[in-house]
């Protein structure tokens, strides 16, 4: 049996555990000296190379020694949560990374406290040791604290603590030792990483943690075997988490190695694998022996806490930048994310309109803009958040929400927290000048409040937040406290009328722009909207005199990307998204129809 060792690479999001990935992979001579390859190479998804985060989990495997180590890299942001959890089951250890300065982050808080229950062995990684403001006794006392707090066995109290600074490629066990380099990361999985349990002759059991899809062989279900052996061409038994048992044939095996895929023939326990050829399979599913089929425990995957409604597009301007426009088309593809992505749900609630639910914000805007780049045109609404009735009682997801802010303007930041319900839990100094604040709030009032926060700490501030648990409704929250600007005509915008409308708000739009009856073009200085019209040319008259016009100075337009327009729309306003152009526009265009409906 071949010398296996199974790890995840889990951390708060941004403290590096791509980067430490991808020395990894470099530094075992995974990738020949003579192979090009990306920076952060495992985020192969465009939308992960530009904003730099990690969305889906992705397996690779590392060659040291005699050993082969499968790395899994696990996304860092708690919308992602879906997906840590059931890779943490298919892992033996886990490699926790904490950034140097920013010690445990609500993340981490999150992820180690399933790695704890699961009875994992953690290695952690002080990561960005090289940053002048480091700190890292600190942080290996939060560490220990942290462990000690979720009640983690002695065994898992006493893990080793790696030095780091994954963007140079230097590892050390101890401050004083000289820079080194990966080699005592590899030594340490080796010696504190326990082998995967199981037998290569035992009868087949294998787990589906995660989809993928190919357009050849269709859907791919990669897997670790905790026991016996599988074939290319074996038929199997497809255990369902509902306990029916499905017949299957295994047309293809993939193995990984490094990032590539090949096609292999056999695989054995402890190994983690792709196959192809079952149709019907999904997260969770046990792969076994037809002949002796024994099921493992099905997967608990979180529930979703946000909903968005998915529909055509309605508006004047629809159908004229977009491709795929139907509502079949749109129903498709959410069905396509749906085969793949395990932590969403999808369900039809009228002509051309899909509710889509999700873990957070960041997740709904990622498959938003994913969708938007393949030339769909549609329209979302607010995000709601998902109540529910637990023994009679209405309740809703609260989140557990950690700001770093600088301390002169940590008052006005409280204040704001205070008037949508949330309860200040800690206040800690960070030193260089900044204080972390620890709150509890009602999922539904972060809805909307990171461009707040950005405003009210001059961009220095950090937030974060992951979700706590179910608890009694807390009453209304205060909203956006402007109103908008609405166009009360359609055409294009004029330099002439929009150098008018500036003094009144902030405008999103630039000269030259298509509006339409009833499109917000930009946010009202005060709580009420206003109708304006920004087509207006200067009238033209015989008279001509010297300089007496001014010249018209424009202040340039708030960029709204998918993210804040999101987080800014009303209950009454909906996003149009096309792959050009993201609009902002009330539910109902004219005045009159809008004066209509708040009177019901």
């Amino acid at each position: 049996m071949q010398k296996i060792r199974n790890i995840a690479v889990i951390a708060h999001v941004d403290h590096g555990k791509t980067t430490l990935v991808d020395g990894l992979l470099e530094q075992s001579g995974t990738f020949g000296s003579h192979e090009a390859h990306d920076e952060r190479a495992m985020d192969s998804n465009d939308l992960e190379k530009e904003r730099g985060i990690t969305i889906l989990s992705k397996n690779t495997a590392i060659r040291y020694k005699d050993y082969k180590i499968n790395i899994i890299d696990t996304p860092g942001h708690a919308d992602f949560g879906g997906e840590v959890e059931r890779v943490l089951k298919m892992v033996d250890g886990v490699l926790i990374l904490v950034d140097a300065y920013e010690g445990v982050m609500p993340q981490t808080k999150f992820v180690c406290k399933k790695m704890l229950a699961l009875g994992k062995m953690p290695i952690v990684v002080i990561n960005k040791i090289d940053k002048p403001s480091a700190d890292c006794d600190r942080v290996a006392d939060e560490m220990f604290d942290l462990f000690a707090d979720m009640g983690a066995t002695d065994e898992q109290q006493d893990f080793p603590i790696i030095y780091a600074a994954a963007r140079d490629g230097i590892a050390k066990l101890d401050m004083d030792d000289p820079d080194g380099n990966f080699e005592c990361i590899f030594e340490t999985i080796l010696s504190h990483i326990p082998e995967p349990e199981g037998s290569p002759d035992n009868p087949l059991q294998s787990q589906v943690f995660t989809l993928d899809y190919d357009n050849y062989v269709g859907k791919i279900g990669i897997s670790r075997i905790f026991n016996g052996t599988v074939n290319k061409g074996d038929n199997i038994m497809l255990a369902k988490a509902d306990g029916e048992f499905v017949k299957g044939k295994i047309t293809k095996l993939i193995g990984f190695h490094g990032l590539n895929r090949m096609e292999i023939e056999q695989a054995e326990a402890g190994d983690i694998v792709a196959f192809a050829g079952m149709e019907t399979v999904d997260v969770g599913d046990t792969v076994c022996d037809p002949v002796n089929p024994v099921a493992l425990d099905p997967m608990h995957v979180e529930e979703p806490t946000l909903t968005v409604v998915f529909a055509v597009n309605d508006s004047p301007l629809a159908g004229k930048e977009g491709k795929h426009v139907t509502s079949n088309k749109l129903r498709e593809r959410l069905e396509f994310e749906m085969n793949t992505n395990v932590a969403m749900r999808l369900e039809v609630v009228g002509e051309g309109k899909f509710k889509v639910s999700g873990r957070g914000e960041l997740q709904i805007t990622v498959l938003a803009e994913n969708m938007r780049r393949e030339n769909f045109e549609f329209s979302i609404s607010r995000p709601e958040v998902i109540k529910k009735e637990i023994e009679g009682v209405k309740c809703e997801p609260f989140e557990h929400l950690v700001i770093d802010v600088p301390e002169e303007l940590s008052g006005g930041v409280i204040e704001r927290l205070g008037k949508r319900k949330a309860e200040m839990k800690s206040m800690l100094p960070m030193g260089s000048g900044f204080q972390r604040i620890e709150f509890e709030i009602p999922a539904r009032a972060l809805i909307g409040f990171r461009g707040q926060f950005l405003t009210d700490t001059k961009g220095e501030g950090v937030m974060n937040h992951s979700f706590l648990e179910f608890r009694p409704f807390s009453g209304t929250v205060e909203s956006r406290s402007y109103g908008a600007l609405i166009s009360m005509t359609p055409g294009s915008t004029l330099a002439f009328s929009l150098f008018g409308i500036q003094d009144r708000g902030v405008l999103f739009i630039g000269v030259q722009t298509e509006v339409y009856e009833g499109m917000i073009i930009g946010e009202h200085s005060r709580q009420n909207d206003l109708v304006v019209n920004p087509i207006k040319g200067k009238a033209q008259s015989n008279v001509r005199s010297s300089g007496a016009d001014e010249a018209i100075k424009l202040i340039p337009p708030r960029d709204m990307s998918l993210e804040r327009a999101l987080e800014w729309i009303e209950d009454d306003e909906i996003l149009e998204v096309t792959p050009k152009s993201i609009r902002i526009r009330k539910k109902f265009l004219t005045e009159a129809e809008r004066k209509r409906n708040s009177r019901k």
